[in-house]
């Protein structure tokens, strides 16, 4: 049988996506999560899209897409928006944040803490989970009592998948790039599958966080304010307008001195500057010039990151 014969049993999928149901995928992924498609980017969304089909045993793309806007299966718009989005992450990644965190922004959160005041970080756009889980070990190494103190880490994401992995604490393989040797004797304990070498976080670790599927541009359940927030190469993917958007629900979001990391591509829209003041490299601290208000305002959105 020829290597191009279609397997029995299995739809033959569309060999191309037309400018139509392009323009289709493309006003669901502005609407619903704020991603910007180019035309240019048609290949690279036909390949990623196809998986889906695959998946589901599905041909055309326009029925694909009845499906997501449908809403039947409610897992699926976020598989969608996930497939158009890159879920590249390693720990310590752009480790200059962890460094300002440790050196930096700890003695302040010590001092609320020792006030009788809580601790609150968010990783938005946590992925695979390494980001929250490096938050925690730079804590966890400054100060180990922390572990016992008031301090909780919110990770959220759009994508369910990505969500269940980093709910599993468990990494192999290229996931564990940024670790050290150090790192993993202190924080994982090691076991084996399938001849390969698993890493799992410590509970102390894992117990310091709290996993959530969120969509950033649906209306956000959390009602205290955060210390401080991990935004990192996510608005990458987004128009000017939702940027501004996000970044004035951040100022809301945050604390008064509240801290907003990006990433390393990523800068605050001259708009917004009067809502932060630089405080190093993509690392920015809220600048209160109006009235705060409640950080879950924000225009309603069908998805669920």
């Amino acid at each position: 049988m020829s290597e191009l014969s279609i397997i029995k049993g299995r739809p033959a999928i569309e060999s191309t996506i037309s400018d139509q149901a392009f323009a289709r995928i493309a006003k669901i992924a502005l609407r619903e999560a704020g991603i910007v498609l180019a035309p240019s980017k048609i290949s690279m969304v036909k390949s990623r899209l196809t998986r889906r089909l695959r998946a589901l045993g599905m041909s055309s793309f326009d029925s694909y897409l009845d499906v997501v806007e449908a809403g039947t299966d409610q897992s699926e718009m976020g598989n969608f928006i996930s497939a158009l989005t890159t879920n590249v992450s390693h720990f310590f990644r752009e480790s200059h944040h962890f460094d300002f965190l440790a050196k930096t922004i700890l003695p302040s959160l010590h001092q609320k803490l020792a006030n009788g005041g809580k601790v609150r970080i968010w990783s938005a756009g946590c992925s695979n989970g390494q980001e929250p889980y490096s938050i925690a070990m730079t804590l966890l190494n400054a100060d180990p009592s922390l572990a016992k103190k008031n301090l909780k880490i919110l990770a959220t994401d759009i994508d369910p998948e990505v969500l269940t992995l980093a709910k599993s604490a468990q990494y192999k393989g290229s996931l564990t790039t940024g670790l050290t040797d150090e790192i993993i004797a202190k924080h994982f304990r090691k076991s084996e599958q399938d001849g390969e070498v698993v890493l799992t976080v410590n509970s102390d670790i894992q117990d310091m966080i709290s996993f959530r599927q969120l969509n950033l541009h649906a209306e956000w359940p959390m009602k205290g304010r955060f210390d401080a927030i991990f935004c990192r190469n996510v608005v990458i993917y987004f128009d000017e307008e939702t940027q501004v958007r996000l970044y004035r629900r951040y100022a809301q979001a945050l604390e008064e001195g509240g801290w907003l990391m990006l990433g390393h591509s990523e800068r605050i829209n001259d708009s917004v500057t009067s809502l932060f003041k630089s405080a190093g490299v993509t690392t920015y601290q809220t600048v209160r010039t109006e009235p705060p208000s409640s950080p879950v305002e924000g225009r309603n959105s069908k998805g669920s990151n």
